[in-house]
């Protein structure tokens, strides 16, 4: 049972690791196989073929415009696996991008990162050794999404990203980051193919629970659910029309005047975000990522075309389809968020303070007020309740909470309703809003009746766990592996050096 244990927590802790190095994809990208000056490595003519045990232990990336015979530097190979090589740069440099992207590694070696490299690898082999398919469109978008994001974050032009991960050209860095999507989104299909079709059935759940000395059985910390009813500031229909208005202008100037879409975005639209990219986004058909009623306004139109404008939660916008790639549709487009009065700010404020007292004095429940005055759609018929993205129920535990919701919720007691909050949404306009916690149960020792859910998702993931392992087992065995120099030190969890 000691091992069942462990094996839970080497499940946990690994996909813990596996979700921060995916999470630094977009960052990570500087880490392919790239060649960089290493004064500790040996030089080699740039023109001759290193050839050791099938390029095993020596890469080499020649560049046409360099001089024959010129000394360039090589990197090592940390490992082969199937059809891919991993570098003693990529470990080095998957670690230094973790770290500036914020991860914490604390607890993290070396040679972890590099297993789970080893694992990836493994799986994106065995992904085309069984013809599993992800499409070339899919990968695209997906660069497309994290370059735009990049850009975002980072106030830089395309021609910057370009130059700040030093390569020569946007089509390079596109391709080095397709490949990268494309390695980790087969891995990630090979193990969803693994595992698809385990489930536990109750005796199972229930052996598994039994199994578990008292001493050791997990303690599950405080939950509790979380309400809120939101009112905001009701927008006038004559600043509504205003903003239709200017981005109908904004349309007319570049159809009959010449002017340029990309500065109308640049001088005037709400998406800050989208401001270094001049209201660049890629939709695929095949992904809804944008709301449907952007979706549907983009994909009406024709390549040159502007739409009308049309609203969103966000607010009033307009498009410009650019370019049409089969499913993919490269659109711009301008923001306009309606100005909100002062008197109505000041309305919506008196209407949350007025439900609160109303709640308070029992003359309506705190859900009946939630599904006849709330203003937000997600909660609203849901009697205000808050549903937990990473669960899909009412229930948040304490310590996975989202920072922000933990500091509004802290301190209140059960059945207690907050004071009222002030916040902005996503557009930046304000909104008022009360919030109640109910349903608390303290931190305490799984027990089965109480935790049956949580405690089958704990024997469903052992159970997947073995069927992983199994497969990894058996696939190391089939599959030519060769682990160069320092790295077959590690102490690795699987059999990667084939020694039994």
């Amino acid at each position: 049972m000691q091992q069942k244990i462990k094996a839970l927590k080497y499940t946990t802790n690994h996909k813990a690791l596996a979700l921060t190095l995916l999470s630094c994809m977009a960052t990570a990208f500087s880490s392919a196989q790239e060649i960089k000056a290493d004064s500790t490595q040996t030089t080699v003519p740039v023109n001759h073929v290193v050839l050791t045990d099938s390029l095993q232990t020596t890469a080499v990336k020649t560049i046409d415009t360099v001089k024959p015979f010129q000394s360039r530097k090589i990197d090592g190979v940390a490992a082969v696996v199937g059809d891919y090589i991993i570098l003693d740069s990529d470990i080095d440099k998957t670690m230094l991008e973790l770290k500036a992207s914020g991860a914490s590694l604390q607890g993290v070696t070396k040679c972890q990162i590099f297993g789970k490299m080893l694992e990836d690898k493994l799986y994106a082999h065995h992904a085309i050794q069984d013809s599993i398919e992800v499409a070339d469109a899919e990968i695209r978008s997906s660069v497309d999404y994290q370059l735009q994001q990049m850009m975002a974050q980072s106030g830089k032009s395309m021609k910057d990203l370009v130059a700040f991960y030093d390569r020569s050209s946007e089509k390079e860095l596109r391709d080095e980051m397709f490949e990268i999507n494309m390695s980790q989104k087969l891995a990630s299909e090979m193990q969803k193919k693994i595992v698809e079709e385990i489930e536990v059935t109750p005796e199972e759940v229930r052996e598994f629970f039994n199994k578990i000395p008292e001493d050791d059985r997990p303690t599950f910390g405080t939950e509790l659910k979380v309400s809120q009813i939101v009112i905001e500031p009701e927008v006038s229909e004559e600043s509504k029309q205003k903003a239709i208005n200017q981005l109908k202008q904004f349309k007319a100037d570049v159809q009959d005047n010449g002017a340029s879409f990309r500065s109308k975005v640049v001088l005037y639209t709400d998406d800050k975000a989208s401001v270094p990219n001049g209201g660049l986004y890629t939709l695929n058909r095949k992904e809804p990522r944008m709301v449907k009623e952007f979706r549907e306004a983009a994909f009406s139109l024709q390549e040159g075309e502007i739409s009308e404008p049309f609203e969103t939660d966000f607010g009033f916008h307009i498009v410009y389809l650019e370019k049409i790639r089969g499913q993919e549709y490269d659109v711009r487009h301008i923001l306009l968020i309606p100005e909100v009065s002062q008197s109505a700010i000041k309305q919506a404020q008196d209407g949350i303070n007025e439900i609160k007292a109303l709640i308070e004095a029992g003359d309506i429940s705190f859900e009946d007020a939630a599904r006849e005055r709330s203003d937000e759609k997600e909660t609203r018929s849901e009697g205000g309740f808050l549903i937990n993205p990473e669960t899909q129920d009412y229930k948040f535990e304490l310590t996975k909470m989202d920072p922000e919701l933990y500091g509004q919720i802290q301190g209140l007691k059960e059945g207690d309703i907050s004071k009222v909050i002030t916040e902005a949404d996503r557009t930046g306009r304000v909104k008022f809003k009360i919030m109640r916690v109910t349903d608390r149960v303290d931190e305490h020792v799984a027990d089965y009746s109480k935790d049956y859910l949580k405690i089958k998702e704990l024997a469903l993931n052992e159970k997947r766990f073995k069927a992983i392992e199994k497969w990894q087992d058996e696939k190391i065995i089939d599959t030519y592996i060769k682990i160069n120099g320092e790295h077959r030190n590690c102490d690795f969890s699987g059999n990667w050096l084939k020694q039994n």
